[in-house]
């Protein structure tokens, strides 16, 4: 599909402006963002880029809606009543937003047409936490008379700076939990895929959140920057790569911010002796397809006994030759193009890399049958040392390394081998042996034979792949700063 004709299903009603106040603003300046069609590599959409101008417009709208404004004063349940409604409207405008996602990262469009149904589920989850999170407890004193009350209460505005391989999902794990617990918000969007939270801020307008709550502006490095420096913001929750992250942590630590941060990833699958081999492989390849590879918490090291290396390698080649590869518009693709450009230069580079460290088995060229467009074909590699340049560092794209371990101890020793910790997974057909592998594993999330995750209980990583978790409770918490109060007697609640 031509990217005029996807773009004809969008109908953002103030692309040139941002969402500021309550307000659909005029930019500082007359700068645009081309938004390119991954698939075509024409250009989708234009927005207004953001200037420090417009940033510090928007920190100042957040900042009075926080501290003088009614929503933070707003009971759980009021809070929960909005976003309610928002969830309504994303349901509603769900075919919009598939044809968004596709339009902006080239993501398959049978997986888009579920975003927001996906989004408006989550936004109604975090709403019904409002009757559930202990908003004020009752504790038992130390020493002295009178009832110990810890209550919650929100940890101001709030930066929330989303990447660009699912700008609606993590805005949403963002945006839902800060506004429950009563945050203002200065939402920035990567510039490549703009258009999501410009969907929001729409939606935000309609249910008539109150003026300054949520604020909406596209940037660039500089002025995200300035975002992140601005005294005026309380708290960053940031998703996105590790270099970044460590940048903003460095900024935040300097004033003393409060932070989350959702990073890299270089997630291992270990493969039990006990577990199929072609199972495994048809798991495996499956999952590298998703988002094309480009999901942080992506299972891309394949971790064998030495003695099924070869097996392994055998079944995942000819797994990832069956693969359609080809336009994200059509039913029978199963693998659609990288985001951008230099994405794709990205994931190239470091398939040479791999072709003089390893063993390429399949792929690792654009597939003939497509001269436009950001594609690549699935990549595996065979025989990969754990301490590689591709089994070490996140290369974000369909690219598999198998590496062989002698016994379950190496195993777990070469999954550990990483400056992550996001994600992971063991094949077996033991729960036992899978839940004792995993309490081995050092990351935020491992799963039984095969890739999930669950916002829904929490997200995140150890070591450099973040700090915080996102989703559930304890996402939700994240957003709260704890007080203690003491009463020499009870007051009425």
């Amino acid at each position: 599909m031509l990217a005029q004709d996807a773009a004809k299903h969008v109908n953002i009603r103030h692309p040139d402006k941002f969402f500021i106040g309550g307000a659909w603003v005029t930019p500082s300046s007359s700068r645009r963002f081309d938004v390119i069609s991954p698939s075509s590599e024409e250009v989708f959409f234009q927005v207004a880029e953001a200037l420090e101008a417009d940033i510090e417009r928007a920190v100042a709208a957040a900042r009075e809606a926080f501290d003088n404004g009614p929503w933070p004063q707003m009971s759980p349940d009021e809070r929960a009543g909005y976003l309610t409604r928002m969830a309504q409207r994303l349901a509603a405008r769900a075919p919009e937003l598939a044809y968004s996602y596709t339009g902006e990262v080239g993501v398959l469009f049978k997986m888009t047409q579920h975003t927001g149904s996906t989004a408006a589920r989550d936004f109604e989850s975090y709403a019904a936490l409002a009757g559930t999170y202990p908003w004020v407890e009752e504790h038992k004193r130390s020493y002295g008379d009178g009832p110990g009350l810890l209550v919650s209460e929100p940890v101001g505005v709030v930066a929330a700076i989303v990447p660009w391989n699912a700008p609606l999902t993590l805005a949403v794990h963002k945006v839902a939990p800060a506004l429950l617990a009563g945050c203002a918000i200065v939402l920035k969007p990567s510039p490549e895929t703009p258009l999501d939270a410009y969907i929001l801020a729409e939606i935000a307008e309609e249910v008539g959140l109150p003026p300054g709550v949520l604020n909406v502006v596209t940037a660039d490095r500089g002025a995200s920057e300035h975002l992140v420096r601005h005294p005026g913001i309380d708290k960053v929750s940031f998703t996105g790569s590790t270099a970044a992250g460590r940048r903003i942590a460095s900024i935040c630590g300097d004033r003393i911010a409060r932070c989350t941060l959702e990073l890299g990833g270089k997630s291992a699958a270990i493969i039990m002796d006990d577990y199929s081999i072609e199972t495994a492989a048809q798991t495996l390849a499956g999952a590298i397809t998703l988002m094309s590879g480009q999901v942080c918490a992506a299972l891309t090291r394949v971790v064998v006994p030495r003695k099924r290396h070869d097996a392994m390698v055998d079944a995942l080649a000819a797994s990832f030759q069956k693969i359609a590869v080809g336009d994200p518009y059509d039913p029978a693709t199963q693998l659609g193009p990288l985001a951008m450009k230099r994405q794709l230069e990205r994931v190239e580079s470091y398939i040479a890399k791999g072709r003089e460290e390893a063993r390429l088995i399949t792929g690792g060229t654009r597939p003939a049958s497509l001269n436009r467009g950001y594609y690549i074909e699935p990549t595996l590699f065979a025989n990969v040392d754990s301490r590689a340049v591709i089994a070490q560092e996140e290369i974000f794209g369909p690219v598999l390394s198998v590496i062989p371990a002698e016994d379950e101890d190496d195993a777990v020793r070469i999954a550990n081998d990483t400056a992550y910790g996001l994600n992971g997974a063991v094949f077996t057909n033991d729960a036992d042996i899978a839940y004792r592998t995993a309490r081995r594993i050092r990351s935020g999330s491992v799963a039984q034979n095969g890739f999930s995750i669950d916002f829904g209980i929490a997200f995140g990583g150890f070591k450099q792949s973040g700090i915080g978790r996102e989703g559930g409770a304890e996402g939700l918490s994240l957003y709260l700063e704890k007080k203690t109060i003491l009463l020499s007697s009870r007051p009425t609640l």
